[in-house]
């Protein structure tokens, strides 16, 4: 390993430092040949330029390597100085409207599961899991795990998750989008005090598009930023399309997330819990601790975005009626009760990315009578947008007499303001050129007709994505 960090450092030099040390220089790219995982961490964009290395990333490197055998030993999380949050003060997963404690799997950090993975802390939580940055002490690598709530509760949702996995772990991993698909590393089920529950293993990812979306004071990712999270999402929805036969069905900002390839990020969260403990709720009744989430802090190197959660996935190679989708990006064929597939997706893409480019949601199918969402609003802004539906259309929905007259009028007229196509909609691009091109793409996704839409293989080769790429 002394070896290996001399050599590392070696290419950390230009060309005009190499010829000074040319031997140092030769064994280390011996060494990336003997190690081929080392070659993805250097980039030498011109002879100018810097290898980048960032001294960071010597420890990421080291575990990276192989360990002859050697294995991580549990550390020691009993430092008692942490602050005790009061039991009559709820937090975390407890403010979840729905919450019953018993429910949840009494993890604490320190604890060795599987006799493999050591709890570190907590990252997030939901109304069917909790969420945990661990360390692989057999891999010698950190890991996320995801709890769920008892499997009792769970029905099939957490089995349709893992078989979509294990899905498309037996498709062709030569197509481009596999490596846009979130791996699972492991699963197994965890005995609980009155049932078992069900673990899921994946590597630790930083922050959703939508989070990192929020960073920006206006609230709309920039156009490269934007190029290439759609780049990779096409290619990850053509590789479920067309290799898995899947569809989605659950594509939102929240869902797409950054990768990041500096291991510091993990250590640095844990040396923090090792010597500043976070807050916690001891829960005397269910001898259970509640702790509170720890965001990790922002990488060094983020790398590309992920496209994740896949509870909702479904094998779409046969046309299904049941009701999917986010509300407001949800797709008119779903709406009106027509046989749907793949192009749910491309719908639903097209939906999501005006709310994170321009700034706004294209439809919020909020009801004026009842003050919420409805179908019948929703399909109202659909019209004002892009015209009434084609019969073609209508007449395969079984849902369509809810909506339409016999004749094809729609039967909440009050409803309809007017056309207001996309051309009106969008008010912030500079430029005929690139407002054309952005509405052309846009056109691409949003079309009454599923089998107007582009694929996702013809949508990751559009113009406007490569102009900003």
């Amino acid at each position: 390993m002394i070896l290996c960090q001399a050599y590392i450092r070696a290419l950390q030099c230009t060309l005009e430092e190499r010829d000074q040390r040319p031997k140092q220089f030769e064994y280390a790219q011996l060494y990336l040949k003997r190690y081929p995982v080392l070659s993805s961490i250097f980039r030498v964009p011109s002879q100018q330029t810097l290898f980048f290395f960032p001294q960071t990333m010597f420890s990421s490197l080291l575990r990276s390597l192989p360990q002859l055998g050697r294995r991580w030993k549990p550390l020691n999380f009993s430092n008692p100085n942490f602050v005790r949050i009061p039991e009559w003060h709820k937090i975390e997963e407890e403010t979840l409207p729905d919450y019953i404690a018993s429910q949840y799997h009494p993890t604490r950090i320190g604890e060795v599961i599987k006799e493999r993975y050591q709890v570190i802390g907590k990252l997030g939580f939901g109304s069917t899991s909790t969420v945990w940055l661990a360390r692989d002490m057999d891999d010698r690598r950190y890991v996320m795990l995801k709890i769920f709530v008892q499997a009792s509760s769970m029905g099939q949702q957490v089995d349709n998750e893992l078989n979509m996995y294990k899905y498309m772990e037996q498709s062709p991993s030569a197509h481009p989008g596999r490596d846009v698909i979130r791996t699972l590393l492991d699963t197994f089920y965890i005995d609980g005090p009155q049932d078992k529950h069900r673990c899921l293993v994946h590597y630790p990812l930083w922050e959703s598009v939508l989070a990192f979306l929020r960073r920006n004071p206006v609230e709309r990712l920039p156009s490269p930023v934007l190029a290439v999270v759609l780049h990779r999402l096409f290619l990850a929805l053509d590789f479920l399309h067309t290799e898995c036969h899947i569809a989605h069905t659950d594509i939102k900002a929240d869902n797409i997330m950054f990768g990041i390839k500096d291991d510091s990020v993990f250590t640095d969260f844990e040396e923090y819990e090792l010597q500043k403990p976070v807050p916690r709720k001891e829960v005397d009744a269910d001898e259970r601790t509640i702790y509170m989430s720890q965001e990790l802090k922002i990488p060094k190197q983020v790398s590309s975005p992920i496209l994740c959660d896949f509870g909702s996935a479904i094998h779409g190679d046969q046309c299904h009626s049941v009701f999917i989708q986010p509300q407001i990006y949800r797709a008119p064929e779903v709406i009106l009760g027509v046989p749907w597939t793949f192009s749910a997706d491309i719908w639903n893409v097209g939906c999501m990315i005006w709310d994170i480019y321009e700034g706004g949601s294209l439809f919020t199918g909020q009801d004026p009578e009842f003050d919420k969402y409805r179908s019948r609003a929703h399909l109202a802004e659909m019209i004002n947008l892009l015209g009434p539906p084609p019969p073609s259309l209508l007449t395969q929905g079984e849902l369509k007499d809810k909506f339409f007259s016999s004749e094809g009028d729609f039967l909440n007229p009050d409803f309809l303001t007017g056309l207001v196509p996309l051309e009106q909609r969008e008010t912030t691009l500079d430029g005929e050129a690139e407002r054309e091109s952005f509405l052309r793409f846009m056109r691409k996704m949003l079309q009454w007709e599923p089998g107007q839409r582009s694929s996702a293989k013809e949508l990751a080769e559009d113009e406007w994505i490569h102009s900003h790429m």
